[in-house]
């Protein structure tokens, strides 16, 4: 296994796996528990949204997800705006942090008030897509049968997560699919997947994106416990 990229957002390894396994991984994202807003408690709304389109924008917002909470967490956030104003999550007082705190809430007019109470738990993508904390995606490293033409697109391709790699008579690649269509074009049976995937994990910033993947794997490892402890 191969670190190709490593970022608190964005997490891409080289590995040797298969698709079975990678896929049960990625399912396992909607099993982290992870913070959101899940109850809205408005006084006052003059802004053109209605109360269940706000609070549907509120449960939105990205808030970062500590390791010490757990299923009894709960955290308020208090919003007062007066306008005329653009109302941004940033403006909700609580104890969490707002990762993105110039999203836009809703806008308000001249006079016009927004007073509430949101209140953040924890909870799983299963549930509830609002508490899905990222993507986890993946894809076969192509490889390529080498000739004049073929190598020529290879070597102009800048579009992959992997620099082409010339081994033997073949590349391995991670070519769009424009470039793949135009190899194709050349010689149809050109290109087959190879051994390697690359796998991606992509966070919305509630918590970095290889916690993301330990998660993923700890709660398949759970999942798979759990069934076998079934068909004893």
């Amino acid at each position: 296994m191969e670190a190709v990229l490593k970022t608190p957002e964005k997490l891409v390894l080289r590995v040797e796996a298969n698709e079975p396994l990678l896929n049960s991984i990625r399912r396992s994202l909607s099993e982290i528990p992870t913070l959101a807003i899940d109850d809205v408690e408005i006084f006052k709304n003059d802004s053109a949204l209605y109360d269940e389109v706000l609070a549907h924008r509120l449960g939105l917002v990205v808030l970062k997800t500590e390791k010490s909470m757990g299923v009894k967490t709960k955290i308020d956030f208090k919003l007062s705006k007066t306008g005329p104003c653009t109302v941004y999550a940033g403006d909700m007082e609580g104890a969490a942090d707002i990762i993105y705190p110039k999203t836009p809430i809703t806008i308000l007019g001249e006079d016009n008030k927004l007073e509430l109470i949101a209140t953040a738990t924890l909870g799983k993508g299963l549930n509830h897509s609002k508490y899905v904390p990222g993507l986890v995606y993946y894809r076969f490293i192509q490889e390529i049968k080498s000739s004049s033409e073929i190598d020529k697109i290879i070597q102009k391709s800048k579009s992959g997560l992997i620099k082409p790699e010339k081994k033997g008579s073949k590349w391995l690649c991670d070519l769009n699919d424009a470039e793949i269509s135009e190899i194709e074009n050349i010689e149809k049976e050109a290109i087959k997947d190879s051994d390697e995937m690359l796998l991606i994990v992509e966070s919305y910033g509630n918590m970095p994106a290889k916690d993301l993947l330990a998660s993923s794997i700890t709660a398949l490892s759970e999942n798979l416990d759990e069934f076998e402890k079934e068909i004893k």
